[in-house]
């Protein structure tokens, strides 16, 4: 096949993917600074040209605070946002930045990526995050971080907690009172490893099947929030 043919076609494929993200869509931009300092910026999905750039909003100001004056020319963004009407689905590309726009409005232009991917919440992604959460283990309730989640299962940390390093194997239930507009989310879980620190300890847990629908909700939110 000739190769105008196949860049034709590849860029057909980038822009069906791209389509899934609608105008409005909220998506996150992270993104890293020379020195190495990583940055993750609720932002808006405008649209995008085939074969041109990507348009999406210039994050809150007052989110970015010194971040700002990174987000020049030739910066890696990496943007991930929710595909619509599609559970547990996520469009993710690397992109650099092409130019910044004042008016109308603050607008980053971005290169049109050379792959845009869809990633299955319902398979392997883990995300790093950071939640609050209450461990109830044995009728007792713990203070709790999630600080990473994938569908299968997440990173407990638990301050002054090191008795818990007896739990593996044994069942437990997280609570999150709120996050991201979600309130009172339960998921039953089980232990599966610990892991002692200075200040506490660290659970490996695994989700149960019955929490599944719960968890999805989870990872949707976290995916659009900030770390």
């Amino acid at each position: 096949m000739p190769e105008k043919a196949i860049k034709m076609d590849m860029v057909g494929r980038l822009s069906r993917n791209l389509a899934l993200l609608h105008p409005g869509a909220t998506v996150t931009l992270d993104m890293s600074t020379p020195a190495g300092q990583r940055g993750k910026f609720r932002s808006t999905f405008i649209g995008y040209s085939p074969k041109n750039y990507v348009l999406v909003q210039y994050p809150d100001s007052t989110k970015l605070g010194n971040f700002s004056q990174y987000i020049t020319q030739g910066m890696s963004v990496t943007v991930r946002g929710l595909i619509e009407g599609h559970e547990g689905a996520v469009v993710a590309f690397v992109s650099d930045v092409k130019q910044t726009i004042q008016i109308p409005s603050r607008i980053i232009v971005l290169d049109f990526p050379r792959n845009v991917s869809l990633q299955n919440l319902r398979s392997s992604i883990r995300i790093e995050t950071y939640i609050t959460a209450k461990a109830k283990v044995r009728d007792e309730y713990w203070s709790s971080v999630i600080s990473d989640i994938s569908v299968t299962g997440c990173q407990l940390m638990i301050n002054n907690g090191e008795e818990l390093s007896l739990a593996e194997g044994k069942s437990l239930e997280i609570i999150i009172e709120g996050f991201q507009g979600l309130r009172n989310i339960k998921l039953d879980a089980e232990v599966c490893n610990n892991k002692l620190h200075a200040d506490g300890v660290s659970l490996g847990v695994k989700f149960s099947d019955s929490s599944k629908i719960e968890v999805t909700k989870l990872l949707q939110q976290a995916v659009i929030s900030m770390n």
